[in-house]
């Protein structure tokens, strides 16, 4: 989820407010997508096809140290946008890992225009198959892989984290030999459980998730209280298992989209589990925003990839494929 003006649109009613955000809409999706400023010795692969002859969103970028000196672990980045938007082209703060010893893949996925859910977790699994089945020629580590995702990506990277052994969810992407289980998930504020969103919302939040034109009931294909089993499906917190790899979740405790309430969920059910959980509520935080760059944040990140993503002295990292 971001709060961008697709999404502003579906919330507001003013015609005079919407015709408004449409028009800015329109400009935005006529300009070029930014590209990332990268770090100084990194190379880029873009536009590699993870799926053969699939959607055109079907692609992921790969960004490399120009010197390595063996594997590579990987940090996966998925984009927010509310399932509906978003891209790959610009995947933020993970970016400066490539100069901590990571490989970094940003990717693409359909968006619930194209197609309903499982559509999204079916197309991050299958770029997770494929980067484990190009390894070699990348000089990429498979048995470390680590996803981060904000908002949907949030969401997206949490499924990933909590599906890795659904066959149900692998979907038709190709290299169906290679595993789709990660090692380690950053969930910034993603969505867990849609149906209590509303329940659970901030005092003055302008979105609601019920109606039939949310972002929630777009990606599922109708209204979520009335749809409870496809709801069901796409809650990363059905799945959770003691194998569940690593989680750090960071959330603004006054997000309007998403409620801090969603991670807490989650957060209980991981505990629960006995799945190792760091749960960080970000005080007087909204949905992103300068909270979640700071220096501290970034350290503490990079702390969770190295101790998760690091070769350990077998050479395999817990919850290995």
């Amino acid at each position: 989820m971001s709060c961008d003006s697709a999404l502003r649109v579906r919330c507001l009613g003013s015609p005079a407010v919407v015709l408004a955000v449409l028009l800015a809409a329109a400009a935005g999706a006529a300009a070029q997508p930014r590209k990332p400023n990268l770090p100084e010795g990194t190379k880029v692969h873009r536009n590699l096809a993870y799926v053969k002859d699939g959607h055109e969103r079907n692609k992921l970028d790969l960004y490399l140290p120009e010197k390595a000196d063996g594997p590579l672990p990987v940090i996966v980045w998925i984009h927010g946008g509310a399932w509906s938007g978003g891209s790959k082209d610009n995947p933020g703060p993970v970016l400066a890992f490539v100069r901590k010893g990571y490989a970094v893949a940003s990717i693409g996925y359909r968006l619930s225009q194209h197609a309903k859910f499982p559509a999204q977790i079916e197309d991050c699994k299958a770029a997770i198959r494929w980067l484990r089945a190009n390894a070699k020629p990348y000089q990429l580590d498979p048995d470390h892989l680590g996803v981060w995702g904000a908002s949907a990506g949030g969401h997206l990277a949490a499924l990933l984290g909590t599906t890795g052994g659904v066959k149900d969810l692998e979907g038709k992407g190709g290299n169906a030999e290679q595993s789709s289980r990660v090692q380690a998930v950053v969930d910034f504020f993603g969505p867990t459980d849609f149906l209590q969103m509303d329940a659970h919302a901030v005092k003055g939040a302008f979105l609601k998730h019920d109606p039939a034109n949310s972002p929630e009931s777009r990606l599922i294909g109708g209204p979520i209280q009335e749809n409870v089993e496809k709801v069901k499906r796409a809650n990363p917190i059905e799945y959770v298992k003691k194998d569940a790899p690593p989680f750090f979740i960071a959330h603004g405790e006054q997000d309007p989209l998403v409620p801090c309430h969603q991670s807490e969920l989650l957060d209980a059910a991981l505990k629960r589990a006995k799945v190792e959980v760091t749960f960080q509520k970000v005080s007087k935080a909204g949905h992103g925003g300068r909270e979640f760059n700071t220096d501290k944040m970034q350290t503490a990140i990079q702390e969770f990839f190295d101790k998760h993503l690091k070769a350990k002295p077998d050479g395999k990292a817990k919850n290995s494929p």
